[in-house]
């Protein structure tokens, strides 16, 4: 690969940054066949998506068997159930069956609760159904006179609990799920190229860093690494969403999974196994999962509360009642509040939510590495985003082109118009993309993908040279043509012409990096390279700002070149010249103004500053370092996903503290009711009802968690 020689302007960070997310690629293999690479919260105390599920599908069948056969449910309707001899044991028999085989999962949870002495959810669960379990069997056996037939209820308690766990273990499996199917797209085998030159078939699992391997057109990349020989126009909408091929060529870093389409590529492996991006990502995701939040220790601090709450209710219940004299309502009614503070509703309030907030993240393309993070979102008041690769595509291109008259009638060239004149301005494009076709610099590629781009012919260059600082040779048509920058202009004793010097001073003046071409030792014209805007960007700010977020913009570049950008996107304020390592500074600054800060870069060299920041969020992801240092990854490279971040934030907050308020309202209100406060007048809740209460307050939680799912996170659409 030659070294090109063009030095572009005051542009530190166009070299140093690679923004298509090459690495983040990689750990496609890691997730394959690796019973342990799926690691998550769904698996409660050791219990599996598939037990839960199998558990609840068999309890309801049990389930709808006992309601059918429930003198007390068919009470409710003023009827009776079915009746034929041996019919009075179905409930107990089948109810036996469904309180130790559907409910072991909540009497296991409750005892460990019990052992830790920290009682919550999972012991006030199983009191409840143990309280019917005995009560109903006392009253099947007719000991003591009650009448708590309360199999029914237990089999629906037991039966929405498991849908509840069900529900929230395959919701928070999900994002695992979106990697896993990232990972079938991965090639089983590879075609290694050996020593001799000759092509080997083997297990992609057996690539090691080093190996060269050959991808053939239509073919799928089996790790990461960087394209050898060739060039191919890859489908990457596997790690980026966008639809359209990128043209890589040799020294192009590229990821697993990404396709060929048109020709083949021979790569060097870079990275496998555990040290890929993707396995990164995916210990990510279950850090993610079972990393904790302030609003989930405030449901396990509620539910702890709902316990004492609910027990010092029903020994209240009790001990009232008694002193009235009337043991069988106290029982009743003790055992009523009991059934009523399960407090599944509140298990469900939170985990839910952040389950399915989780879950849609990840296939919006946004990684939650930490919960936190996610929750701090919807506070933020300025989001600072890194320039170069972040808001800006990262690499050059051209934007403009000066020519000195008569250039297509001199070469033949023609083409569409940069500015200028049409004709002359094509062939002066087509002239530098002659002799810049051998290089594979970024600003070589910039100028032939300009030339690409314009549908011009390039014509054939020959003797190409480089020179190092200076620029590149060639003979295009037989004429011996230059492309450099100052350093070759003073080398070959020539200066701009006046007929280009308000173009390129002008240029010059808002930062973009200055070419000429030269053709038989006179200047014919000049190019102006930028790192060119994302019109994703200028939604992004637009979208930010209508939310009332203050949008920020950090950069190594010179001032003038930052001012460009900014004036260009309308951004609020600009931090210009900053060096990587103080960049976390000006966050510290905009955290002295009062703000909640969300730093947005490529965790690189943004690494401090997104630590720093009250959330980091890493775009274009994939490497160590935005991993270690983000709590938020965008696998793709649209700005506008941060506005989506921020939706899901606040949509996600509003549904936990709705669900909340919800589940906590509910029992504190009903718990009352049933213990008889209001029995004077006439007002008391019975079992029955307290169940359905209980059953519908579930029901309408999960629900309205399940309302997240509309919320649209994709960026395409964000106003």
């Amino acid at each position: 690969m030659n070294e090109h020689s063009h030095t572009m302007h005051a542009d530190g960070d166009m070299h140093g940054h690679d923004m298509h997310g090459h690495d983040m690629t990689a750990q496609l293999h890691a997730a394959h066949g690796d019973p342990h690479a799926v690691h998550t919260q769904g698996e409660h105390a050791g219990h599996s998506v598939a037990m839960f599920r199998d558990k609840f599908w068999l309890t309801l069948g049990l389930s709808v068997v006992v309601v059918a056969f429930s003198p007390m449910f068919w009470h409710l309707f003023g009827a009776m159930p079915p009746m034929f001899p041996g019919s009075e044991w179905i409930g107990p028999v089948l109810g036996t069956v469904i309180y130790f085989y559907g409910g072991m999962p909540f009497l296991k949870g409750g005892i460990g609760e019990l052992r830790a002495r920290q009682p919550g959810m999972m012991l006030l669960i199983s009191m409840a159904i143990t309280v019917a379990f005995l009560a109903s069997w006392a009253t099947s056996l007719r000991i003591g006179g009650f009448d708590l037939d309360f199999w029914w209820e237990l089999a629906l308690l037991v039966t929405i609990m498991l849908l509840g766990h069900w529900l929230e273990m395959r919701a928070l499996g999900a994002s695992q799920g979106a990697l896993a199917a990232l990972a079938a797209l991965l090639p089983d085998e590879a075609e290694r190229i050996t020593g001799a030159g000759e092509t080997e078939t083997v297990p992609a699992s057996a690539l090691a860093p080093g190996d060269l391997v050959l991808v053939r057109a239509g073919g799928r990349l089996p790790a990461d690494g960087r394209i050898e020989d060739g060039t191919a126009e890859l489908d990457e909408s596997m790690i980026t969403g966008e639809s359209k091929t990128v043209t890589r060529g040799p020294g192009s870093a590229v990821v697993a999974g990404t396709v060929a389409t048109d020709t083949s590529v021979r790569v060097r492996v870079e990275a496998v196994g555990d040290s890929t991006a993707l396995a990164g990502i995916q210990r990510m995701v279950a850090d993610a999962q079972s990393s904790s939040s302030r609003a989930q220790a405030l449901a396990d601090r509620a539910a702890a509360f709902l316990f004492y709450f609910a027990t010092g209710a029903g020994v209240l219940t009790f001990i009232a009642w008694i002193l009235l004299g009337s043991l069988p309502t106290a029982v009743t009614a003790t055992v009523t509040v009991l059934v009523i503070a399960c407090p599944h509703a509140l298990g469900l309030a939170i985990p839910l939510v952040i389950a399915i907030s989780t879950e849609r993240a990840a296939k919006g393309g946004v990684l939650v590495k930490d919960r936190l993070a996610l929750e701090r979102m919807r506070t933020v008041g300025a989001v600072l985003f890194d320039k170069t690769g972040t808001l800006t595509k990262g690499e050059p291109d051209v934007v403009a082109a000066a020519t000195m008259p008569g250039l297509a009638g001199q070469t033949g060239g023609e083409g569409a118009t940069v500015s200028g004149d049409a004709a002359d301005d094509g062939a002066l494009v087509a002239l530098a993309a002659a002799a810049e076709s051998e290089s594979e610099h970024p600003v070589a590629r910039a100028i032939v993908r300009a030339a690409r781009d314009r549908g011009l012919a390039i014509p054939a260059a020959f003797g190409f040279q480089s020179s190092s600082g200076r620029g590149v040779s060639a003979t295009v048509d037989g004429r011996p043509v230059r492309v450099g920058g100052p350093a070759m202009l003073a080398e070959l004793g020539l200066a701009t012409p006046p007929e280009l010097g308000g173009a390129v001073e002008g240029w010059k003046a808002r930062g973009a990096s200055v070419l000429h071409v030269v053709v038989d030792g006179r200047v014919v014209g000049a190019l102006a390279l930028e790192d060119s805007v994302r019109d994703e960007s200028r939604a992004a700010v637009r979208a930010l700002q209508g939310r009332g977020i203050r949008v920020a913009m950090i950069t190594g570049d010179a001032q003038q070149v930052a001012d460009a950008v900014a004036a260009d996107l309308g951004i609020d304020e600009v931090f210009a010249q900053v060096l990587p390592q103080d960049k976390d500074q000006k966050v510290a600054e905009l955290q002295r103004r009062g703000l909640s800060v969300a730093m947005v870069g490529d965790g690189v060299n943004d690494a401090p500053a997104l630590a720093r920041a009250d959330v980091g969020i890493a775009i274009g992801a994939g490497t160590d370092v935005a991993i270690e240092s983000a709590g938020v990854v965008l696998a793709g490279n649209d700005p506008r996903s941060v506005v989506s971040v921020v939706e899901l934030s606040r949509a996600s907050y509003h549904k936990m503290w709705q669900n909340l308020v919800w589940a906590t309202g509910y029992n504190i209100i009903t718990v009352p009711l049933a213990a008889g406060v209001l029995a004077w007048a006439g007002v008391m809740l019975s079992p029955a009802v307290g169940a359905i209460l209980m059953s519908l307050s579930t029901i309408v939680v999960a629900l309205n968690a399940q309302l997240l799912r509309r919320l649209d996170l994709d960026p395409r659409n964000v106003r």
